[in-house]
């Protein structure tokens, strides 16, 4: 029951210090009149031209998208390299060669794969 206790007066003591540090920089904070200079964006002390909810096209993303996978997809094939040379050198006892070449080919194949549906689908067209 005690360290209930415990755990009681730790919540309370940490409410108390994080209302009273709000309540705190609420009273003490510089307030001036709202206007519209103050509600209007900052950007590199520029005047903004234009509105700031302008549409981006999708294509942008998902070109995005394709390039993180391709650049993990790429990341991995370092450890299959490295895993690749243990088995040549003979030093990996139960993977065999040609477990290995079928199972590179295979990853090898799904990044090809997905680099065609994305050629055809029309995505790596930049406009």
């Amino acid at each position: 029951m005690d360290s209930y206790i415990l755990i009681g007066v730790t919540a309370f003591l940490g409410a108390i210090f994080a209302g009273g540090a709000m309540l705190m920089a609420r009273l003490l904070a510089y307030r001036s009149p709202d206007s519209f200079l103050k509600r209007q964006a900052y950007e590199c002390s520029e005047t903004p031209i234009g509105a700031a909810r302008i549409r981006f096209k999708v294509a942008y993303y998902i070109f995005a998208l394709l390039f993180l996978l391709f650049d993990i997809e790429t990341l991995f094939l370092f450890p299959c390299m490295i895993i690749f040379r243990a088995v040549a050198a003979g030093a990996a006892g139960a993977v065999t060669i040609n477990l290995l070449y079928i199972e590179l080919f295979g990853f090898i194949f799904v990044l090809f794969s997905g680099l065609i549906y994305a050629w055809r689908k029309g995505v790596l067209v930049w406009e």
